[in-house]
């Protein structure tokens, strides 16, 4: 399709206004965490690296951050196992309902978090009788955790056929093997990608963790959350919103590499 001159320029205008919208809010972020000012005065009257160290040395802070490790961890090994299973069950198999299974491992990601975080509490509380702690932290996470796993290995399952599987089987290889060396390298990058996304969407998750973790369980975002409004922290929030901006980055590009990668290549 050919497009007019002034039309291209009003697309690259649209584009841009959209980026900026979306990265310069970030970028200020990232100067304010250097700001000399604790107040964020605009423009920075100097650049300090002193909120950096004190956000090194708060241990609250570091122990939020190691908390949010383990639950997304946790909810990504779950997400693997489960994502991985569901995804060739719909795939592979036909069997009544399978496009009812699929709407319902999709559909906890689609749901407001409110209403997840209110089911969930719900359900260990009344129905499992389980104490709110890490635990239950992990499982709420994983619920929506799956869903990106599932989606990665469902499209990688698609684009691989089953030409090579039937090609092993074949050749005389069982299933155990056909699975080891044939079809797990061709997903291997779709699993990792999978899990990577499924990982950040644990580590920066905040309403369904409010409503499942409990007293004396806090991950890094609620702790941000818990500091935002007080003075004497905010210099030390902003050092953690920047480092999380700097630290996404990777997963995310990470991720879009590798599950872009054509299966016959891996």
């Amino acid at each position: 399709m050919n497009l007019s001159r002034t039309s291209r320029t009003l697309l690259r205008a649209a584009l841009a206004a959209g980026l900026a919208v979306i990265y310069v809010p970030l970028a200020v972020v990232l100067l304010n965490s250097f700001n000399s000012d604790r107040t964020f005065s605009w423009p920075p009257a100097g650049l300090t690296l002193r909120w950096w160290g004190a956000a090194w040395d708060s241990a609250g802070l570091r122990e939020a951050l190691w908390t949010s490790v383990q639950a997304g961890l946790g909810a990504t090994a779950i997400a693997l196992v489960l994502g991985t299973m569901a995804a060739f069950a719909v795939q592979r198999y036909r069997f009544f309902g399978r496009e009812t299974v699929s709407l319902v491992i999709v559909l906890p990601i689609a749901l407001p978090g409110i209403v997840t975080g209110i089911a969930l509490s719900n359900t260990f509380h009344t129905v499992l009788g389980l104490p709110l702690g890490l635990l239950t932290v992990i499982v709420g996470h994983a619920t929506f955790c799956v869903v990106t796993v599932y989606n990665n290995v469902l499209a990688r399952l698609r684009r691989m056929g089953l030409n090579l599987e039937e090609a092993s089987a074949d050749l005389g290889a069982d299933t155990f093997t056909t699975f080891r060396l044939v079809t797990f390298p061709m997903m291997r990058s779709a699993l990792l990608a999978g899990g990577l996304l499924a990982f950040a969407l644990s580590f920066d998750e905040i309403i369904v963790t409010t409503f499942t973790a409990g007293a004396g369980v806090r991950t890094l975002p609620i702790w941000i959350f818990e500091n935002l409004f007080r003075p004497n922290q905010a210099p030390v929030v902003n050092v953690v919103a920047a480092a999380l901006i700097l630290l996404s980055v990777i997963p995310i590009y990470l991720a879009q590499r590798l599950s872009g990668g054509d299966p016959q290549t891996h």
